[in-house]
């Protein structure tokens, strides 16, 4: 592998390039490149240095920056040697020639090293509102998208709208554009489609000059089964870093599995997480497929509607420890790190500490709630939404795991799926988003789209997570370019001219999206582990709950307003903090937000049907 720029510095003085890659099954190894015309040369041979191991020791001048290179690896299959050409899988830039395209690693040796901007920044104690992206498509333009761009055009759009933390997809290079970086191939190389690691550096540094955490969606989960670009076979082996036959392949997603009892896998693994934190600053992971790593038969079919089903002998009890392991050193390294399980089983112990017996997450992600909020959608008229079934599928979490609660990911968002917007409004989404349209689909949707958004954030346990371009409802699934779709960029991207053109009410769920996130970010209400439902009447659809202070109510109700509802509430002073039904944010002003209500226990309100309102006590 190429050495970190401490060591290469320290080192390149004495002895030049130093290159080591774990081989045990090969039986000679040679690096080939256009320094030496792709050829085999004696000059670049590497010499085994015992466990396994190869390494070649090489003058300055043997390499310059931005030279390509891979293996030639040798090995025996019977009585025939047999050679295959190999990427490094400790290589930290892999690029794609545009003609060929083919991978192959580069050379990346700058003159100098980035220089960081943003040295003291920390993490916010402050409840991680979760901006998740992924840099390609954040761009309009059907192309692409690049680390400097997502700097200079998105991330100051992340900024005004009040998220403090971004999940970035999709960094950890991958050979299918398609895959949305699940199948990775190269685990230690950021994705040169999007730039040179510096780029990726410096769109990190300026998120934390903003104050934004970056976390990183990290997939140990897999891994590609392609051997010209990913770990398989690398050494002529299935089995390096992979279990052997059947249990070595994933049979729904078919990408290479990891055998966690390896310790060349969990070191791989392990220096994987530090790498990135060290390396790039991230604050944090988010684990992808963790159902899938911590089960024999992956989760597939399953239904885990009892404790018992979590302990009948189909844990994998070794990828439970490399879990245990990483969330361990990442907080070695940064006490203060984000680590986030995306996990759908309920597996109990995830995410609490270690020292009563958990794996050591800090959250995970609530993923019942957006399918619950499908389910709903898709199968009960609005007269039949029950508050009380929404209020227990929405707070129905363990007390001593932290959870991240969201209504829709990308998941959802995906060609094949719909989003929530895309769900309520179907077509109409396409003729009748103008300011002067009248048009009751899409007025429901509009209502509803702010409601549940309102409500999954306000009922949130610790966190809260929304996809790129949802919070201003984007009204097309995303899908990658593909031989089906001509390889058309046309859904690989994200149109905020609609969110930004003054005639369409796309702004309107963008400023109520923003200002959900400032009431979060102003009162700390994410921070109050304490909700109390104060009123439910499943009949009217009306629930209200208090948090922090606020009073939070709801009426889900199609047609029914509700005149002088009386509300239990604190005595005091009331203000309207937010309304779903401002006409700035798409609604009808049907409340007057300037008056003040006193309560002496209880409170009297006017609760227009399919509108949410956020009461806070005045300090008046």
């Amino acid at each position: 592998r190429v050495m970190s720029d401490e060591d290469r510095a320290e080192s390149s003085a004495a002895s030049g390039w130093v290159f080591r890659e774990r081989l045990p099954n090969a039986t000679r190894v040679y690096l080939i490149g256009d320094f030496n015309a792709w050829q085999e040369t004696y000059d670049y041979r590497l010499s085994p240095i015992g466990n396994g191991s190869w390494e070649g020791v090489f003058p300055h001048n043997f390499f310059a920056d931005n030279q390509h290179y891979k293996l030639r690896v040798y090995w025996r299959e019977g009585d025939q040697e047999v050679c295959a050409e190999r990427i490094p899988a400790h290589a930290r830039r892999v690029v794609q020639d545009s003609a060929t395209k083919i991978f192959s690693a580069q050379v990346w040796a700058p003159d100098s090293q980035f220089i960081w901007k943003n040295e003291s920044f920390v993490l916010s104690e402050r409840a991680p509102r979760v901006y998740e992206a992924h840099v390609g498509m954040a761009q309009e333009e059907p192309s692409v998208g690049t680390y400097a761009e997502f700097m200079s055009r998105i991330l100051p759009r992340i900024a005004r709208g009040g998220y403090n933390t971004i999940q970035l997809m999709a960094i950890q290079e991958h050979p299918y554009y398609g895959s949305f970086g699940y199948q990775v191939s190269n685990f230690y190389a950021p994705s040169s489609r999007f730039g040179t690691p510096e780029e990726l550096k410096a769109l990190i540094d300026a998120a934390h000059g903003l104050g934004i955490a970056v976390i990183m969606d990290l997939v140990h989960s897999h891994a590609v089964k392609n051997e010209l670009e990913g770990l398989s076979r690398i050494d002529g082996t299935s089995t390096l870093y992979f279990h052997e036959g059947g249990r070595g392949e994933h049979p729904a997603w078919s990408t290479r599995l990891f055998d966690y009892a390896k310790p060349e896998t969990v070191h791989f693994l392990l220096s994987n997480c530090r790498y990135w934190i060290e390396e790039f600053r991230f604050d944090g992971f988010r684990f992808d497929g963790v159902t899938s790593m911590i089960y024999h038969d992956h989760g597939l079919g399953r239904a885990f509607d009892s404790y018992e089903r979590y302990f009948d002998g189909n844990v994998d009890l070794d990828a439970l420890v490399y879990l245990t392991l990483a969330n361990r050193l990442i907080h070695q390294i940064r006490p203060d790190a984000i680590c986030v399980a995306e996990e759908v089983s309920g597996m109990p112990g995830l995410a609490a500490p270690e020292e009563i017996g958990g794996v050591g997450f800090d959250y995970r992600l609530a993923m019942g709630v957006p399918d619950y909020w499908i389910k709903l959608i898709k199968e009960r008229t609005d007269e039949q939404w029950d508050v009380s079934d929404i209020w227990w599928e929405l707070t129905n979490r363990r007390g001593d795991e932290q959870t991240i609660s969201y209504c829709e990911s990308h998941d959802q968002a995906l060609v094949g799926d719909k989003t929530i917007i895309f769900r309520l409004a179907d077509k109409e989404m396409y003729w009748c988003m103008r300011r002067d349209d009248q048009n009751l689909v899409v007025e429901r949707a509009i209502a509803l789209h702010k409601m549940i958004r309102l409500i999954t954030l306000s009922t949130a346990g610790h966190g809260y997570l929304n996809f790129m371009g949802n919070e201003f409802g984007h009204p097309e699934w995303i899908d990658f370019p593909r031989e089906g779709n001509s390889w058309s960029y046309h859904y690989a991207r994200r149109q905020w001219s609609l969110r930004d053109n003054p005639d369409l009410r796309f702004g309107e769920l963008a400023l109520f999206d923003q200002s959900m996130m400032e009431l979060a970010e102003r009162t700390h209400f994410l921070e109050d582990r304490v909700l109390t439902k104060i009123f439910e009447h499943v009949g009217d659809v009306l629930l209200a709950f208090e948090r922090a202070g606020l009073l939070f109510v709801f009426n889900f109700h199609p047609t029914n307003s509700y005149t002088d509802r009386c509300i239990p509430a604190q005595a005091g002073t009331y203000e309207v903090a937010l309304s779903s039904d401002s006409s700035n944010v798409g609604g009808y002003d049907r409340i007057d937000t300037s008056l003040r209500h006193e309560s002496d226990g209880q409170i009297r309100l006017y609760i227009p049907s399919r509108t949410a309102i956020v009461l806070a006590r005045s300090s008046r």
